[in-house]
């Protein structure tokens, strides 16, 4: 059985945002920059998965979704350079 690639790109979306979401709860701030470059992955994943599918709704919620990680991103660098 060959698996799409596509699927394939799909599976790495997930797990990044899985494993970014399970990271949200751990309470040591060195992990916490770890967390916002895997949820970005993860979107930019699973855009690509549905920009493929060509599910508009699923195009609008991944984009929406890398720019509040973005944000999340920039905002713990400010916090950080405090």
């Amino acid at each position: 059985m060959v698996i799409n690639f596509f699927y394939l790109i799909a599976i790495i979306g997930l797990i990044s945002i899985i494993s970014g979401t399970l990271m949200i709860s751990m309470k040591k701030s060195f992990r916490r920059r770890y967390i916002y470059p895997l949820l970005i992955l993860g979107g930019i994943c699973l855009e690509i998965y549905s920009i493929y599918i060509q599910d508009k709704i699923f195009i609008i919620l991944q984009g929406v979704f890398i720019i509040s990680s973005i944000y999340g991103l920039i905002k713990i660098h400010e916090t950080h350079r405090k």
